[in-house]
């Protein structure tokens, strides 16, 4: 699992190098080109180093919401529901890891635009909360920050776009059951998405 945080970290730098000119060349885009985007991604959560030990790798469910300033700059906001359980007590109970964050991205150019088949890639960092809160039991949930570095794609089918990214988070975990002080821990998480994109025209034949 080191192997996928350093595959996600290093396609997160190559990505930003690799598009800092185009951001640059961006900055005069008009206000026309400013978009909002909604997205329901699904997934997984991955526990990763000592938090594998405490957590069960989880599927995860998600909202998005980006705002695209530009055709290669996007502020995004997600929201995500893992669905868990609590390796380190007794029984394994149920757990909920609710995660909320806000990020940017930098996005490539929309290669083959005029296309019937388009691609793009992005990456992106962004901080926010990470929350566990058992569903059975009577404990208080634990709240800690969260910050991640993410890197993905996407590829469109005419107004269809098949969006997947890959997240690298670092956060700080508090003893579920018995409290205590926070450290840091790591997971990844992988989400996929479909979504409509309306200011795409459908191709002429």
């Amino acid at each position: 699992m080191l192997t996928i945080r350093r595959l996600v970290r290093s396609a997160a730098i190559a990505t930003l190098l690799t598009n800092l000119p185009i951001l640059a060349s961006a900055q005069g885009a008009s206000a026309r080109n400013q978009t909002w985007e909604l997205r329901i991604p699904s997934g997984s959560l991955i526990a990763t180093g000592d938090l594998r030990h405490e957590i069960k790798n989880a599927q995860s469910s998600a909202v998005q919401l980006s705002w695209a300033v530009r055709p290669q700059l996007a502020i995004t906001g997600t929201f995500s529901w893992a669905r868990s359980r609590d390796l380190a007590s007794a029984g394994a109970p149920k757990l909920n890891v609710f995660t909320s964050d806000v990020g940017a991205e930098l996005r490539s150019a929309e290669r083959n635009r005029e296309g019937r088949v388009s691609a793009r890639g992005f990456v992106g960092a962004g901080a926010g909360a990470r929350s566990y809160n058992h569903r059975t039991l009577d404990v208080d949930a634990t709240h800690n920050l969260a910050a991640y570095a993410s890197v993905g794609g996407e590829l469109g089918i005419q107004r269809i776009a098949l969006r997947l990214e890959a997240r690298d988070y670092a956060t700080g975990f508090r003893p579920l059951m018995t409290g205590g002080t926070s450290s840091a821990r790591n997971d990844v998480v992988v989400m996929v998405a479909v979504r409509f994109n309306r200011h795409r025209a459908p191709e002429i034949r």
